[in-house]
């Protein structure tokens, strides 16, 4: 599984991606194994108590996991994972 972040979360996890050789076999489990390396910041930005931070937008092959289960989105080994923070513009 690849994972790709972008904006500030490029600058919490150091990193542009990361390959997870055996990923868990969903988006919550796969955010706690993140949080377990990137640490507290990683997790205040991904989580708001046990629920998906609203400022957080993770996609699964380009589909947003709020409409696709949440934290119970299932994962494969084949799955790409990108991570962006809330941007708003004007």
């Amino acid at each position: 599984m690849d994972i790709a972040y972008f904006a500030t979360f490029r600058e919490i996890t150091r990193e542009n991606c990361c390959r997870i050789e055996e990923p868990p076999s969903t988006m919550g489990e796969l955010l706690e194994q993140l949080c377990d390396k990137y640490g507290r910041t990683f997790r205040v930005a991904v989580f708001d108590g046990e629920e998906l931070s609203p400022f957080v937008i993770l996609l699964v092959n380009g589909r947003n996991v709020r409409h696709t289960g949440g934290l119970d989105t299932p994962l494969s080994s084949t799955d790409v994972v990108s991570v962006f923070p809330m941007v708003a513009g004007g």
